[in-house]
This record gives structure tokens, C-alpha cells and sequence, in this order.
């Protein structure tokens, strides 16, 4: 129950909100609420609320029923009110009261209906704002902690994409070999698996495939992208292409394309460039080989406490890149009837230089029957 570095973020988030020119921030259970105060609070009918005036004292509100486990966190050690209500009370009056006077109110972006239907419905004089616009400047910037977290986190998948070539054999359905990338996700310890794709063959062409009940053949080239929530609840993500047996001739020219488009990217990407300009770097390489409409995803998202968060590598988005930011870079192509492939790192722009934090290699890892990889 330490303050850790919550209290910082809560005054950076003061100042976020005045300079936004809203009068409170209201946030409820979700990564917004645990990268604020370190509470990774149940998402329940029942509301809780970190209240969060831009001017005068913040409190939480939580069910009494949660209080013993609001006190078991970080929030314990903040400068804040824990505000309990009992059953039959209106919390959704008892936030109201803690911020009278206040007009333009911002509720996080992750919000449910009923929660802000409940608000909307106390205080129908608000004026409401997203807070996403206050929260995500501060969570696109990872500190010191956060960036050794996704590293940590990087190193858990890498081991186990080194798993996956033992796994991959002809004869096995998508859906045993997510299952067994499932346990070896909590085996490397992860908390949550959080996605599995294993797209083979002709399912590869489909970026966000998931799983199916088809039976690996040999000659299929299997897009393996995966990811998970580990203990510190921050997150990884990383996609490797493998082949089974072999790879067609013009695939393996194609993917040699695709790991210089790649390469590129990496090496583009640092501190003081803008995000669209990684995704060219990627995307001029594609293009120039006659890929390019086979490229049909943005080259990548940001990452931290959730999957995607800002910022987003992606044509038209001309935010600067500054230290701590974490993203992937993720270039593909998708062949529709035949195949995909896609290569996926997690960086982060880092005061001497690009930190990458998936180290497992890139190369076209070609599976024999006996499913080892070579």
C-alpha cells in the first residue's frame, strides 16, 4: 500500500482537467482508474467512482460491500476521501454533492451507459466531456517503471512464440493450438491470456481471424499473434509468422519485403518524429515491391494498460512521438484465399533511442511435421 508514483499522476491529471477547462474528472473501474490510484477496482453494477475536482479534495466512491478492498490498494496511502454507500442510498447523488458548483464535468472514456445515464440523470446542468482527452497524455507517456513493466512483459510473449513452433504440426486444428498458447501465456507468467490468433492458410488473410475448428496442412503459412495482461496489469502483444513443412516460393519473397518494411519502421521511429511517418516507412517499402494494397491496417497502437491505446501509427495522425511513448509496429499482408503475414514488435521511444522490446526473431520460422522449428 504505497503511494507510488499514483500521486503524481493524480496532480498531473488536475492540471490535464484545468487546462482542458473542465471542473471535475470522474472515473470508474477500468485502466484509466488503475493507472490513476493503483485500484483495480471490479467493474460492477454497483458504482465506483474516483471524483476528482480540479479545485478542492478527491474521494472515491465505492460500495460498501468494496471497501475493505479499496482500502487493500494504493488508495490507502492517496491524499483522497474513500466515500462508501450502502444499499438503497443513490450514490449518483452522493458524487453530485462532491462536486457542487462544478459545470463541465469529464467522465472516462470507458464509462458504462448506466453510469452516465445515472449521472446525466443527478445532474442534468452538466455539461459532459470525454476525459479520454485529459487521461491520454499523461498514459501515452510511460515512466521509467512502465517502460521496464512492457519490457518484462515483451520478454513473457517472446517465450512463448519460442514455444509455438513445437505446436504447429500438420494435422492439428487452430483451435488446439490456441489452447495450448493459452496455457503457455499464464505459464510464463501472465495473469490473463488476453487474445489468440492462429490464422492458417487462407485464414491468415484475415488480420483479427481468432480461432477455428481448420486443420493445419502442410504448406500453410500460420499467422500467430498473441498477447496477455501480466500481474502489474500491463500488457503484450507480438505476431510471428511461421510455415508448416514449407512456404510457397513467391510468400517467401513477399515476406522478405515485409520484414525490410519493418526494419524500416523501427529504424525510423524515435523521438521527434511524427506518427504517420513510422507508418510510411512501412508503408513505401509495401508499396514499392507492389504490396502495398495487401497493407490494409494502420502499422500500429499504442500499448500500456490496455491493448490499443494512443498513440496510433497510422496515415493523418501528426503527433509528435516524445519519450515513453509505447507502440507496436506491425506492417502485414493479407492475400485473400491463400495467405497472410504480418511481424510485430512493441517499442518505445526512449530518451537514448528506441527501446524494442520483443526480441524473438523475425525470420520465417518453417515447421517440419514433427513440429520442431528450425
Amino acid at each position: 500500500m504505497t503511494q507510488g508514483p499514483f500521486a503524481s499522476r493524480l496532480a498531473r491529471m488536475r492540471q490535464q482537467a484545468r487546462e482542458y477547462g473542465a471542473d471535475a474528472v470522474l472515473v470508474t473501474p477500468g485502466p484509466d482508474l488503475r493507472y490513476l490510484v493503483g485500484y483495480d477496482a471490479l467493474p460492477l453494477e454497483r458504482l465506483t467512482c474516483l471524483v476528482v475536482p480540479t479545485e478542492g479534495d478527491a474521494s472515491l466512491v465505492v460500495p460498501r460491500l468494496e471497501l475493505l478492498a479499496a482500502q487493500a490498494s494504493p488508495v490507502a496511502g492517496l491524499d483522497l476521501t474513500l466515500r462508501p454507500w450502502g444499499e438503497g442510498e443513490n450514490p449518483y447523488a452522493l458524487v453530485t454533492s462532491l462536486l457542487e458548483g462544478c459545470n463541465r464535468v469529464a467522465l472516462d472514456n470507458h464509462m458504462w451507459f448506466e453510469k452516465v445515464v445515472g449521472f446525466r440523470d443527478a445532474a442534468p446542468h452538466w455539461s459532459t466531456i470525454l476525459a479520454g482527452f485529459i487521461l491520454s497524455s499523461l498514459r501515452m507517456r510511460k515512466d521509467d517503471d512502465e517502460i521496464a513493466a512492457l519490457v518484462n512483459a515483451g520478454a513473457a510473449i517472446d517465450r512463448v512464440h519460442a514455444r509455438v513452433p513445437g505446436l504447429l504440426r500438420a494435422g492439428r486444428t487452430e483451435r488446439e493450438v490456441g489452447a495450448d498458447i493459452a496455457d503457455a501465456i499464464i505459464a510464463e507468467g501472465h495473469v490473463a491470456v488476453d487474445f489468440i490468433i492462429v490464422g492458417s492458410g487462407p485464414n491468415g488473410a484475415s488480420p483479427h481471424h481468432d480461432v477455428s475448428d481448420r486443420v493445419i496442412v502442410d504448406g500453410d503459412v500460420v499467422v500467430v499473434d498473441i498477447g496477455g495482461t501480466m500481474p502489474d496489469g500491463y500488457r503484450s502483444d507480438c505476431t510471428r509468422t511461421y510455415a508448416v513443412g514449407h512456404a510457397p516460393a513467391d510468400f517467401v519473397a513477399e515476406y522478405a519485403v515485409l520484414q525490410e518494411a519493418q526494419a524500416a519502421a523501427v529504424a525510423h521511429a524515435r523521438v521527434g518524429v511524427t506518427c504517420e511517418s513510422v507508418d510510411s516507412a512501412a508503408r513505401h517499402v509495401l508499396a514499392q515491391a507492389g504490396l502495398g494494397e495487401l497493407f490494409i491496417h494502420r502499422t500500429g497502437h499504442g500499448i500500456g494498460m490496455e491493448t490499443h491505446e494512443d498513440p496510433y501509427i497510422v496515415a493523418g495522425n501528426s503527433l509528435v512521438l516524445d519519450e515513453g511513448m509505447a507502440f507496436s509496429i506491425e506492417p502485414g499482408f493479407y492475400r485473400e484465399g491463400r495467405y497472410g503475414a504480418r511481424i510485430e514488435d512493441i517499442v518505445i521511444a526512449g530518451r537514448n533511442g528506441l527501446i524494442v522490446c520483443n526480441t524473438g526473431t523475425r525470420d520465417l520460422v518453417v515447421t517440419p511435421a514433427g513440429g520442431t522449428g528450425r
